[in-house]
């Protein structure tokens, strides 16, 4: 079974870090979650981007707040494909200093970075990834995107109703 490291930078990152972590166990898709920080445990940090493809993570989603140097570390590191989830946090510069960080890679070390605190859609794109060579996710996901149609074409019904 594939796996989804979901690493943050510190414990106040869970609230949004659990959209990540719900969407995909509706995937069912196994999710190792663990606290990593690029500044004060260094260490560990080195240890998780060497070795989480050895553990049969496919894809990891680190999340980070104020100067956010995780998923670009962990991206150094790491053969796998990163998404990169800025947190607003109570120091940063309204989120601008952790999307700018995470967002502006050098050449050859992508991050793949979703919206201000979009942890839902970076579980989304790792289970895309991980469809890509599981049929059992890909079906899933295509579910998934048939109920956000479906959605959109009953709140049109609905709309439509109140203005008769």
């Amino acid at each position: 079974m594939s796996k989804v490291g979901v690493i943050m930078g510190s414990t106040s990152d869970l609230p949004i870090m659990q959209e990540a972590i719900d969407i995909l166990k509706g995937f069912d898709i196994e999710v190792e979650v663990d606290i990593v920080s690029a500044h004060r445990t260094p260490d560990k940090l080195f240890d998780y981007g060497k070795n989480a493809h050895l553990r049969g993570i496919k894809v990891i989603i680190a999340g980070a707040g104020g100067a956010a140097h995780l998923p670009g570390m962990i991206a150094s590191l790491s053969p796998l494909p990163v998404v990169g989830v800025p947190v607003k946090s109570r120091n940063s510069i309204d989120g601008w200093d952790s999307v700018l960080s995470i967002l502006q890679m050098p050449g050859g070390v992508p991050v793949a970075t979703v919206a201000l605190d979009g942890a839902k859609n970076a579980g989304i794109l790792a289970a895309q990834i991980i469809g890509t060579s599981d049929k059992c996710v890909l079906d899933k996901i295509l579910f998934y995107k048939e109920g956000l149609k479906q959605k959109v074409i009953e709140g049109a019904k609905d709309v439509n109703q109140s203005q008769d």
